[in-house]
């Protein structure tokens, strides 16, 4: 089955914020609750030392998403990790919240284009669950323009085209209306527009079955990094993660390293030096 590129509702510039961060809260909430995430803490894990930086900067964090649990096992391996929560929605309450939570997580109040990400925020750049909601030329503004800036990138999916995922998403309903409850901050709209008014649960139900539909495969993704400009300056890798009954798909891309060459004489280098 093809790549269909349908719209969800947490895309379109109308629809209201409150909806969407209750989206990407519950989003938050059932990626954490139920790790699974965790399998792809290795791959992060290689990809930082590649790049050689301590300091993610996850583009499309929504509520703060899957690198909130993530952060917990990976300070651990990197003792001066500090990640950066971007959005071009940013959901102010949910990302507050996160903050308050670990002391190595900040966030920027304004919107953040991945596509044109401003050049003063470097380091490896994350994007959970979030590769999907851009059409194929703009998919590739993302990747050149980690290429460009010559920051590593992670993407991370964890959905497919399959009909295990359109299952999973067809069910979803189900899901929000038995964790509402538990998610946070809490708030009584977050209730009535759940249980009362059920919006939360029908517009997370065809944004979940769209994006699975929208979701590129391990070729496509392949496809998009031989269109790139200056590909071959960076390292690339695509696969997929057994994560419980799925799969996480991945694209990572970090810049080749230069070594220095050797000089097997070193004592017949002339150093000239000025006082």
């Amino acid at each position: 089955m093809g790549r269909i590129h349908l719209f969800e509702f947490e895309d379109l510039d109308w629809f209201p914020d409150f909806l969407r961060d209750y989206g990407t809260d519950f989003l938050q909430f059932i990626s954490n609750l139920t790790n699974m995430f965790h399998p792809v803490v290795p791959v992060l894990q290689k990809v930082l030392e590649k790049s050689g930086t301590t300091k993610i900067i996850d583009l499309g964090s929504g509520g703060g998403g899957p690198i909130l649990k993530l952060n917990k096992v990976l300070k651990k391996q990197n003792p001066g990790l500090k990640i950066l929560l971007t959005d071009n929605f940013p959901n102010i309450d949910a990302l507050e919240l996160a903050k308050k939570k670990a002391d190595n997580i900040y966030f920027i109040n304004t919107p953040v284009d991945a596509r044109n990400v401003p050049g003063n925020l470097k380091g490896l750049r994350t994007l959970f669950l979030t590769f999907h909601h851009f059409e194929p030329e703009d998919a590739k503004k993302i990747l050149q323009n980690a290429v460009n800036s010559k920051n590593a990138i992670a993407i991370f999916e964890g959905q497919e085209r399959s009909f295990a995922s359109l299952l999973v998403m067809f069910l979803s309903p189900i899901s929000v209306l038995l964790t509402t409850l538990f998610i946070k901050p809490f708030k009584w709209s977050r209730l009535l527009f759940t249980y009362v008014i059920p919006l939360v649960p029908l517009f997370v139900w065809w944004d979940g079955i769209v994006s699975s539909l929208r979701t590129y495969s391990v070729e496509e993704m392949k496809n998009l990094i031989s269109e790139l400009d200056n590909k071959d300056d960076f390292e690339w890798e695509v696969g997929r993660i057994r994560s419980g009954p799925g799969f996480i798909l991945y694209l990572l891309g970090a810049e080749k390293k230069i070594e220095s060459p050797v000089l097997a004489e070193p004592e017949l280098m002339l150093v000239s030096m000025e006082y």
